[in-house]
């Protein structure tokens, strides 16, 4: 709308006399119609206490995301675990699923569960049955490589028999044991190991003790290596006994070897080390060796972790 025809409106509404002529009126000034729009000008206000009308915002474009050749949306959301087919669509209804960031409220929309993007209440519905997420406990002594050329034990082996091709989100050193993440989805798994994420990871040391009650904020505000300074999200001392001390250390840093050189730089060398988080994935009671498939939810946070 042009700025004479946007006045001209105000005018009519107003009842004003000027009705956007450009020429003086009562108050010396005019409507303004004729001029520039009064750009740079601050809003006045017109006589009854009316202000002249702003103009706007145009409202994001429709944006067809239904695709015949597709699947039902509903039959995609429960296949997925979100619900029952009736719970998907009463979600579907009540606005709360999106397809490529466009609102779909109808029950007939099919889409293609392998190029499209779904979101529920904001978090991400992996819909593609080709993907694989799994959490697996790496023993120690068992390399962090699907093929290792000398021959030592590696994850490979671990995951030989399926049909997928996986790969390792991350690495775990030979000495250290705990959680790492498996799956065939690289878009996934090349954002949870970038740094500008900052993925949060949860370690637990067995270290020399006692352990001083600074020693927590001096992790916080940041240790000196030799590759630059590294500070810990948090720091705290799970257990302790007679010379030893199990603390748990939570960083977002993605450095080689990087909890074993901040502990040792500290007079604190680490003698055991577990990884037991990784973002919202949790080891919990998984043994050693062994693997599970991450859940929806876990799925969902990852993918929120990683800004997708």
């Amino acid at each position: 709308m042009t700025g004479n025809k946007r006045n001209n409106q105000s005018g009519n509404q107003s009842g004003g006399g000027s009705r956007g002529r450009g020429h003086r009126g009562q108050s010396g000034r005019g409507g303004g119609a004729g001029r520039s729009g009064g750009a740079g000008r601050p809003a006045r206000t017109r006589p009854g206490g009316q202000r002249p009308q702003q103009p706007v915002a145009p409202s994001a474009p429709y944006v067809d995301v239904h695709n015949p050749d597709g699947v039902r949306l509903q039959k995609l959301l429960a296949a997925a675990g979100v619900g029952s087919r009736r719970v998907c669509e009463d979600l579907i209804r009540q606005g709360r699923v999106s397809v490529d960031g466009q609102k779909v409220q109808e029950l007939g929309v099919r889409i293609d569960p392998v190029g499209q993007t779904v979101h529920v209440d904001g978090e991400r519905i992996q819909l593609d049955e080709s993907r694989v997420y799994l959490a697996f406990n790496k023993p120690l002594g068992v390399v962090s490589t699907m093929n290792d050329e000398m021959g030592r034990p590696s994850v490979g082996e671990y995951v030989e028999q399926r049909k997928e091709r996986l790969f390792h989100v991350g690495r775990l050193d030979v000495d250290t044991e705990g959680l790492l993440l498996l799956t065939n989805d690289g878009e996934l798994a090349n954002r949870l190991q970038h740094p500008s994420y900052g993925v949060p990871k949860t370690y637990v040391a067995m270290i020399p003790g006692p352990v001083p009650r600074a020693l927590g904020k001096q992790l916080r505000d940041g240790v000196e290596l030799e590759d630059g300074k590294v500070a810990v999200d948090s720091f705290k001392v799970v257990d302790s006994k007679p010379g030893w001390a199990l603390v748990e250390v939570v960083l977002h840093e993605g450095r080689k070897h990087i909890v074993r050189r901040l502990l040792e730089a500290v007079g604190h060398p680490v003698e055991s080390l577990s990884r037991t988080d990784v973002g919202p994935v949790h080891l919990g009671e998984l043994r050693p060796g062994k693997m599970r498939p991450l859940t929806r939810q876990e799925v969902a946070g990852l993918y929120k972790a990683a800004g997708l």
